[in-house]
């Protein structure tokens, strides 16, 4: 009962209060950035080439490096099993809307990681922070940035970390017979849960490091599957172009459905994959060193535009080029895959589960220690919160657990309200950076930030004063 209850306020929630609210402010940055997104695009590898130190010289993490931590979390097992659900429900139009949404959600993915370099917080040799920091400094409420803590704590470790880990055991569970009797999943649970405690208890260094070696690999080897597919399709590519966009706006499905139609179920898809204005990858764009806020804030777009018009669409042309049956669930991509590579394209999904869902862990991981550390940042109420972490992973290898995961996107959906209401209030001092950034640019200086180049105060941020000035970028420059 209670199940069906958080499922029928799940559902509530993301068809009417969160897909307009995500929309709107997505549609609203974008007008106001003057589709910063899409216009300072090339600046991106440019950024990503940089090389991040700190006062002393002492390595940082890099844009890149913050740019993985987000991407793998991010690009999860939703991916692949959410997609091929996506178009079991809503029909190949829906991919349209997941298009759609990653170009505007680019904006608000701006505007929040921006926000989080510039309210971030010095930690060691590390930075850190999130919309419970900007919203304690910007907007003077720490119980507001305490409560969106909570909700995000309960939501990645305690949640999704377990659904990862169960896509997993799941993925798995085609090559052992009598798999759910059998001591398989506890074992899986201990595997992940043992290496995922190698790379958490490392800190964020070694977390940067993981996800710039792991992403970047899982990625290229999932896209060159999907090219691999196309190519050997390329009859049926025009055909799943135009059911994509006439089914997109087929408007007797619209109105026949409105919560299950293309529109509704490619937002959905494409927003809780991509998180742009959900307050997530926030936390991983303030743990970069950079000469500028906005700049992180660019990396971050691209954040997205990976997630959905790259890996989510490498998905949806494998399952819709084979032609194979339409299924809701991780089969439909294996079936797909092995129409054309036989067992070992299932073996390979197999293996792509496994490297996103892993990916999601840490990156997952690193959210939920950046805002307990917001809350009371003791070392000892650490090292205990990292047992509780890797024992959700390992229980998530053995049950489904639905009314936890039911709960977990109903704790995200809060997230996102929380953090919308904070970019709205403070969107006007991310819109300052920016312009601060173009005007450097028409100078054509490689743009360097201090906080009385928008007027702010040194008591209003813990870092962008005249002492935070990082060897080797030159405001002269």
């Amino acid at each position: 009962m209670l199940n069906e209850y958080l499922g029928s306020l799940n559902n509530f929630m993301y068809t009417y209060i969160l897909i307009f609210l995500l929309i709107g402010s997505g549609v609203y940055f974008t007008i106001r950035t003057g589709f910063v997104q899409i216009r300072r695009i090339g600046d991106v590898m440019r950024i990503l080439k940089e090389k991040s130190r700190d006062d002393d010289g002492v390595k940082q993490v890099s844009s890149f490096q913050a740019l993985m931590i987000s991407t793998a979390s991010r690009v999860g097992t939703g991916n692949i099993a959410g997609i091929a659900a996506a178009i079991a429900t809503g029909g190949p139009g829906a991919v349209f809307w997941m298009w759609l949404m990653a170009v505007i959600g680019g904006a608000s993915a701006f505007i929040e990681s921006t926000l989080a370099q510039l309210y971030k917080v010095k930690d060691g040799d590390s930075f850190r922070g999130g919309p419970a920091y900007y919203i304690q400094r910007g907007i003077g409420k720490r119980w507001l940035g305490c409560l969106f803590s909570v909700f995000l704590i309960a939501c990645f470790a305690y949640g999704f970390n377990g659904l990862q880990t169960y896509n997993i055991a799941t993925a798995i569970k085609f090559y052992i017979p009598d798999f759910d009797n059998s001591m398989w999943p506890m074992i899986i649970g201990i595997v992940i849960a043992a290496l995922t405690g190698l790379v958490i208890f490392g800190g964020v260094h070694r977390i940067g490091f993981i996800t710039s070696v792991i992403v970047p690999i899982m990625a290229g080897g999932y896209i060159l599957i999907g090219l691999v597919m196309i190519f050997t399709h390329l009859s049926a590519v025009p055909g799943v172009f135009k059911e994509i966009f006439s089914q997109a706006f087929d408007a007797q499905a619209i109105v026949g459905g409105f919560a299950g139609s293309a529109v509704v179920t490619g937002i959905k898809k494409g927003l809780f994959s991509n998180e742009a204005g959900m307050g997530s990858a926030p936390n991983a764009a303030a743990s970069a060193a950079v000469s500028h806020p906005a700049k992180q804030g660019l990396i971050q777009t691209l954040s997205v535009f990976l997630d959905t018009l790259v890996i989510c669409s490498t998905t949806a042309m494998i399952l819709m080029v084979s032609g194979v049956p339409v299924s809701q669930d991780i089969t439909y991509v294996q079936d797909a895959v092995s129409g054309t590579f036989g067992p070992i394209g299932i073996l390979f999904i197999t293996i792509a589960i496994f490297f996103f869902a892993f990916s999601s862990l840490v990156g997952n991981y690193y959210y939920t220690e950046s805002n307990l550390r917001f809350i009371k940042d003791d070392k000892r109420l650490l090292f205990v919160f990292r047992l509780t972490c890797l024992a959700a992973i390992f229980l998530g290898a053995q049950a489904s657990f639905d009314t936890v995961w039911n709960l977990a996107d109903i704790l995200m959906g809060c997230m996102a309200i929380v953090n919308i209401f904070a970019i709205l209030v403070l969107g006007n001092q991310a819109l300052k950076v920016l312009a601060d950034y173009d005007r450097q640019r028409k100078e054509g200086k490689d743009p360097v930030f201090f906080a009385s180049h928008i007027g702010m105060k040194p008591e209003e941020l813990d870092y962008w004063h005249d002492e935070d000035h990082v060897p080797g970028w030159d405001t002269e420059n």
